[in-house]
């Protein structure tokens, strides 16, 4: 299996350690360089994805690594009850989530002129909604601990618009508006809210389906740093937000893509 952390490692934050994290979408790409972060921070970890293959490989690897083996549940996030009830047991299990990152989404293309009202409403279900609802499920415990982190994963393609990703897009667009909201609304309890922007990570899976040596070597015109961003890079940044380094950033929206020109 591909690890997904940088040779370099990670900054340790002893705020961290101990802390129970909620991780959607954790098995690979961004979500399993999320989970490996935090795990070598010594927080308790937990992460849900539809991919229980990967995920069982990720948590031999940590195990493998001397962490805490993190708690690992099947579910597709586009069913909130299912959603709900996976935070909830990790809570029993961990203890009351202070860290929650929403990361899970899919980047389906499809074309903008016959996209169906299923796919269209079916891309809104995994990358929009449930960073709604997780958030909403743990904020209570947040409150009842003094504060948390939520730290919510949209895209960079946000600002570009890059053809066949309408639905996708418009999410991500949507997850940002969330972030604000909750800032509002979940401040009052020391709940920090922020936003990640990711530019085009090199995870297996885009270097397999979309990131051709083509469309790299086009990338690499458009950008300040001539060198592939790293599922590492975007989990170094999330550390940071999720501690108490990061106490008084809250309602930010950050951009982790080498520097677009």
């Amino acid at each position: 299996m591909q690890s997904y952390s940088s040779h370099q490692g990670y900054t340790r934050y002893p705020s961290l350690e101990g802390r129970a994290v909620f991780i959607t979408g954790g098995s690979t790409g961004i979500g399993a360089a999320l989970v490996e972060a935090f795990a070598s921070q010594g927080a308790k970890v937990a992460f849900v994805d539809i991919d229980v293959p990967g995920g069982e490989a990720l948590c031999d690897e940590i195990t493998r690594k001397g962490w805490a083996r993190p708690w690992f549940a099947a579910c597709d996030v586009s069913d909130i009850r299912a959603l709900k009830q996976s935070i909830l047991k990790a809570a029993e299990s961990l203890g009351e989530i202070s860290v929650l990152v929403n990361n899970a989404a899919n980047d389906q293309r499809y074309d903008t002129r016959s996209i169906t009202e299923e796919n269209w409403y079916r891309g809104l279900a995994i990358n929009l909604h449930p960073a709604f609802f997780a958030a909403q499920t743990v904020q209570p415990m947040m409150a009842a601990l003094g504060g948390g982190s939520i730290i919510n994963i949209s895209s960079i393609n946000v600002q570009f618009g890059p053809p066949n990703l309408a639905s996708y897009i418009t999410a991500k667009a949507g997850i940002l508006g969330i972030s604000k909201a909750l800032a509002t609304d979940y401040g009052v309890d020391n709940i920090r809210v922020n936003s990640i922007l990711p530019g085009w990570v090199a995870t297996p899976k885009q270097l397999e389906k979309w990131l051709s040596p083509e469309e790299e070597a086009e990338l690499m015109k458009r950008v300040c740093l001539k060198k592939r961003l790293g599922a590492h890079d975007v989990a170094k940044l999330a550390l940071f937000l999720a501690s108490d380094d990061a106490a008084m950033i809250t309602s930010q929206e950050f951009i982790v893509d080498g520097g677009r020109i």
